[in-house]
């Protein structure tokens, strides 16, 4: 048999592997001139770097791909590295062997210099070696490992689904791909699962799971690329709290795997996250809740707090640290959020309070402001007057803006939200939006509104936040022909406008649909938080850059006019 190419990896030495013979391969991270002929050669691979003491390495550079043979051994005295794992040792006696010579890389491959992220993305197969993105990708890999087998433990079974779908009204804009065979026609690539999942139980596969690619054709940012991983599940026979069981105990055992800890997932209505945190994805890693203080002012004379809702936060101790000028940018803030306003108080010394407005409050309107609101001498209170639903999300913003910590930052606290409204606005023939998809299923005491008061319909709809990200969302869907159509006549939906979108999925269900529901985990955003990313960029081996584009590969790009031809299609000039 022949020789292994290497016996070990770079950073798994260590002093009891002294006197060993091993063989290394990997790119050379450094090399540093010792004496006239003598080199310390740093080889890096996944693992780590060591330090290879090699006689006549002149022909040596950054990045050459090498294999190196020796001795390991302990490091003289006085010379070891308390910063390096392989640090009390080094390997001697080397012969090296280059396997591939390179040219100088693009930019350092090291964590302690940050690239420029378009050179970074243009050279993505360089990036990819720094141990900032091995780690990430393989804390991804962990993560998908520990999913899977959580799914697979709770009996649900992996099934793929299409990549060529049919165009579904689902809210986002889909990619086309259009049909050679078929000319004129068009597929479209999957924004998700969710029809095909739900015919999934109608065809009696109780629970299914998939770990899915899926694609829309929407402008990118921090949490957003064109393609994008979800766990994505359906359960038939089941409950809502069954299927936050079922959640739950995947993305326990993916934070786990990463932080050795098990998260307790919390719950709370939509109702209380607004009113508590002014957002649908609330960061539970710190205070500053919403205070309401409309009862507070219910008989005020000051006109600016003579509205339907006022709620404030209290930012503790940050008296000191907000001059006026930094006040005026919360207030232009709070005014580009949509307030007219934005009404700031001190706590002074003593409980007085400090602000262009408190000369119009009364003595009584003071002290049960501060009272309500447990202020401190040296707080900040902020106060938003206007409707319920602008108060919350102004205040919901301007909470995250001071003191949302970043996203390295722990503990991961996971939050169930639900009971989502049904509807969100009216359209402009008078008829409700769908908050969701339109098969989402009224909350059971609610039905009766559906046809006398639809704003107030609760739906059995269900968010999974984490530290203030969305991962997710499902519901449980309408099973039954009566229900769905009561639902299509809120939204305006006919049965020929119901046939014609969503035919082929109304006419399995009326060969016998269980009841059912689900739910979708997006997997670069669990990902990007387990390993401290602000962006779920840098845990995707090969993501588009903020505009779209692929500077490695130059994609997207124009196609030859006869391949063109060939789809029957033609480009249209660039909009101007």
């Amino acid at each position: 048999m022949s020789e292994a190419m290497r016996t070990h990896h770079c950073g798994v030495l260590r002093a009891e592997d002294a006197g060993r013979s091993v063989a290394l391969c990997g790119w050379v991270a450094r090399r540093r001139e010792h004496g006239e002929h003598l080199a310390f050669v740093d080889l890096r691979d996944h693992t780590g770097v060591v330090q290879c003491v090699v006689d006549g390495a002149a022909d040596l550079r950054s990045e050459f791909v090498v294999r190196i043979t020796g001795t390991v051994r302990e490091r003289p005295e006085g010379t070891t590295n308390d910063q390096l794992p392989t640090g009390a040792i080094e390997v001697g006696n080397c012969s090296v062997e280059i396997l591939n010579a390179a040219e100088p890389p693009p930019f350092p491959v090291s964590d302690r210099i940050e690239a420029d992220e378009s050179v970074r993305l243009r050279y993505r197969y360089v990036d990819l070696r720094r141990s900032k993105m091995q780690h990430n990708l393989r804390v991804r890999s962990k993560v998908n490992s520990a999913i899977r087998h959580a799914m697979e433990r709770q009996g649900f079974v992996e099934i793929e689904t299409p990549m060529l779908w049919t165009p579904t009204p689902e809210g986002a804009r889909e990619f086309l791909v259009p049909s050679r065979l078929q000319p004129g026609r068009n597929y479209v690539l999957p924004q998700s699962p969710q029809i095909a999942k739900q015919l999934l139980m109608v065809g009696g596969f109780d629970r299914y799971f998939q770990i899915a690619r899926c694609l829309r054709d929407e402008d990118l940012r921090a949490d957003r690329q064109f393609e994008f991983m979800q766990l994505d599940i359906e359960a038939a026979f089941t409950t809502q709290e069954e299927i936050h069981g079922f959640i739950g105990e995947a993305v326990a055992d993916a934070t786990e795997a990463i932080s050795g800890e098990r998260p307790v997932i919390e719950t709370l209505t939509w109702t209380e996250a607004m009113e508590r945190f002014g957002t649908d994805k609330p960061d539970l890693r710190f205070g500053m809740e919403l205070v309401e203080l409309t009862p507070v002012f219910s008989a005020t004379g000051f006109k600016a707090f003579q509205a339907a809702c006022i709620k404030g936060i209290r930012v503790p101790g940050a008296s000191p640290d907000y001059g006026r000028s930094k006040l005026d940018g919360l207030t232009d803030r709070a005014k580009s959020l949509g307030a007219k306003g934005l009404v700031w108080m001190r706590v002074a010394a003593g409980g007085a309070l400090e602000s262009p407005v408190a000369k119009f409050l009364s003595d009584d309107e003071q002290a049960a402001l501060t009272s309500t609101m447990e202020a401190q001498p040296g707080d900040l209170l902020l106060l938003v007057a206007d409707e319920r639903r602008l108060v919350q999300e102004v205040l919901g913003q301007l909470r995250n803006d001071i003191g949302r910590p970043p996203v390295s930052d722990g503990p991961y606290r996971f939050a169930w939200v639900t009971e989502f409204p049904m509807f969100d606005g009216v359209d402009d023939e008078g008829h409700p939006i769908a908050a969701h998809h339109p098969f989402t299923m009224p909350h059971p005491d609610d039905l009766d509104l559906l046809e006398t008061d639809p704003g107030k319909v609760r739906s059995q709809s269900y968010d999974l936040v984490l530290n203030g990200w969305e991962l997710g969302s499902g519901s449980i869907r309408i099973h039954r022909s009566d229900i769905q159509a009561r639902v299509f006549k809120a939204l305006g939906v006919t049965d020929e406008d119901a046939e014609g979108r969503f035919g082929f999925l109304l006419g399995a269900f009326r060969y016998g649909a269980p009841p059912h529901g689900g739910f979708a985990v997006g997997l670069d955003r669990l990902v990007a938080i387990l390993a401290g990313e602000e962006n779920i960029r840098e845990v995707i081996a090969f993501p588009k850059a903020s505009s779209g584009t692929d500077p490695m590969t130059g994609a997207p790009k124009p196609v030859d006019a006869r391949v063109l031809a060939g789809l029957g299609l033609r480009t249209l000039p660039p909009s101007t």
